[in-house]
């Protein structure tokens, strides 16, 4: 399908994305919107940068629209009701989620469709939700702890709903969230269409999806698009720990990125990278789970418009985070134990929309050796490198 108009997407949606010059669905969004138009449960797999959003969305907003439509037409007036709930397991994927729905719902907010979106996250007042609640938003995007703390306070009524979309729905049943994540699942309507996603799902995740909400889930697996293997370069550099945030210097550097994220696994590098890295006259800002609110906005808003072109941070921001011209990915460590799915949604964040990127992963030899089977497993050529001279070259011995 060559156009969105081939897809069950109202032409109000088809519309709005000419206008950002959006004319061609990817695979993901042909083979899921039909799909999830027609209400089915779905669990599905897409790799990062795919669009998986949209695959969601457009057919979620169409179906909205055609039933305001119909009661328009009879002279009744829709319910103000939330109808669709959307949850994601970081405010950043939060925040992004809203700006795509955003983008789709400009058009339709201030007309008798009155369809708008709106976010619920952790870190935020509470007061102010509950009065934007009031503004009866009827696509709610939130964090599970927020979203089950509105129901329990009785602000949020949940019997009007009709979909709910779990993204990155691997990370919403990590041991930490599992708990939260299912108990809202229990206090939405029975009869709701279900909707989960991840760049990377296991049958697990199915299995918990099933039982908790007694449904029949479809899994679609889509096929790779070999982003990782096509549109990225994988470079290794052997560092020991002590040397590591030189070595980073020596290569930011060298290579001049015009936008790179370093990850680390230890949240409490993060300050102590920033600070090194600060202290050279290079400019860059941190990012982690106890960042407050206001510095994390500030810091993914500077480095997506390019005024801090560095971005150190650790595992959470590696999860659906979309920021255009992202060159260069940079791993101070190799996941624990090798863990794939981490190495992906990390590396997933640079050669997004067809664009090529460069992933870096700085490891001691017993990271290295991990990384030599997750190379063979994800079928990717890593290629080992050295600095010699303020440049990067391949050494002759490794």
């Amino acid at each position: 399908m060559d156009t969105f108009e081939a897809l069950p997407v109202s032409g109000i949606l088809t519309n709005t994305l000419k206008e950002k010059n959006i004319t061609k669905p990817t695979p993901v969004q042909e083979a899921l919107i039909p799909a999830i138009y027609e209400g089915k449960n779905i669990i599905f797999q897409s790799e990062t940068g795919t669009g998986k959003t949209f695959a969601f969305l457009l057919p979620l907003i169409t179906k909205i629209i055609e039933e305001h439509e119909t009661l328009l037409a009879q002279k009744i007036q829709p319910s103000p009701q939330p109808r669709i709930l959307i949850i994601a397991p970081t405010h950043e994927l939060c925040s992004q989620i809203k700006s795509q729905a955003e983008i789709l719902c400009e058009p339709l907010k201030n007309t008798e469709y009155k369809i708008k979106p709106a976010l619920f996250i952790g870190g935020s007042s509470i007061t102010r939700q509950i009065e934007l609640l009031k503004t009866k938003p009827l696509i709610l995007i939130g964090g599970p702890a927020r979203i089950l703390e509105l129901i329990h306070l009785k602000k949020l009524k949940t019997d009007k709903l009709t979909a709910i979309v779990l993204d990155e729905v691997d990370r919403l049943f990590s041991p930490e969230l599992r708990d939260i994540t299912t108990e809202l699942l229990h206090s939405v309507p029975e009869d709701i269409q279900v909707a989960a996603c991840s760049a990377t799902i296991k049958d697990t995740h199915a299995a918990i999806l099933e039982k908790e909400t007694g449904k029949k889930l479809i899994t679609q697996i889509m096929p790779p698009e070999n982003i990782l293997a096509g549109n990225i370069k994988h470079w290794v550099f052997h560092a020991e720990k002590r040397d590591k945030i030189d070595l980073l210097r020596s290569i930011l550097n060298a290579e001049k990125p015009a936008k790179a994220m370093v990850f680390s696994a230890e949240t409490g590098q993060i300050a102590n990278i920033v600070s090194k890295l600060q202290y050279k006259k290079i400019n860059c800002a941190g990012l982690h789970a106890k960042t407050d609110k206001a510095a994390r906005k500030m810091a993914i808003d500077d480095f997506r418009s390019g005024k801090c072109p560095i971005l150190v941070t650790s595992d959470l921001a590696a999860r659906g985070l979309d920021i255009q011209g992202i060159t260069h990915i940079i791993q101070m460590d190799v996941p624990d134990k090798g863990n794939k799915d981490f190495f992906i949604h990390r590396a997933g964040r640079t050669a997004r929309a067809g664009n090529e990127g460069i992933n870096i992963i700085i490891g001691d030899e017993y990271e290295l050796r991990a990384l030599s089977r997750m190379e063979k497993r994800l079928g990717i050529t890593i290629v080992p490198k050295q600095m010699y001279g303020g440049k990067i070259t391949e050494p002759k011995v490794f």
